[in-house]
């Protein structure tokens, strides 16, 4: 067994797919893994909430939570659920494109969105074109969270359909959250790393951290 942490793919409705950038991760990292929800289609809140704790007590190891959409809706709520005991098992979340359950009918499950701060380090990513939530919005989402926010541009629901490939922006930020930094935000209870060589983050990724 290893320290070094599992990254968990959490996908939202749908499931993530040929094209997803989920997907391109799983093929081309081995660190990364897939969670198989269920019900993809007509999400159950429970059922999904359970198949995410199965998966984090499976990998025997930390892990880091790499959620797209109303997966990390369900990230949030399982947080909720376990509150600090989730920081001894999860080491850092990517949250990226949650969205605005006033937009779709079928996030009613998963309404209203927990607002109580994580209990390990994240960072919620969002585009200024996002058709499922507005830019002001997922910084709200974010400061409640008490994550760091990261924009990238016009990228629209940051899924298949916006052809991100591998994502490598994306995985620089996932790296963050692996290494601890440089600039993520550090909680008091949160476990150190493994030290290795840290990965240089482009100047044009901007992340902003929330004041405390």
């Amino acid at each position: 067994m290893t320290d070094w942490p599992l990254c968990l793919m959490v996908p939202g409705i749908g499931n993530s797919g040929r094209g997803h950038w989920q997907t391109a991760w799983e093929r081309d990292r081995p660190d990364c893994v897939h969670v198989d929800l269920g019900c993809w289609e007509a999400p159950i809140r429970n059922v999904w909430l359970s198949r995410i704790d199965q998966a984090v007590a499976a990998a025997g190891r930390p892990v880091v939570l790499a959620a797209h959409g109303l997966g990390c809706h369900a990230v949030a709520w399982w947080a909720a659920l376990l509150g600090k005991a989730a920081s001894r098992r999860v080491c850092g979340a990517l949250l990226v494109a949650p969205p605005d359950p006033a937009v779709d009918f079928r996030l009613g499950d998963f309404a209203p969105v927990p607002t109580a701060m994580l209990p390990f380090p994240s960072i919620v990513v969002a585009s200024r074109d996002d058709p499922a939530a507005g830019l002001g919005w997922s910084r709200e989402l974010a400061g409640e969270w008490m994550s760091d926010f990261a924009e990238v541009g016009e990228a629209g629901h940051l899924n298949a359909r916006s052809r991100l490939g591998d994502w490598a922006q994306g995985q620089r930020l996932l790296d963050m959250l692996i290494d601890g930094g440089p600039g993520l935000s550090r909680y008091p209870y949160r476990r150190e790393q493994p030290s290795r060589p840290a990965r240089p983050v482009r100047p044009s990724l901007r992340v902003v951290t929330p004041a405390r």
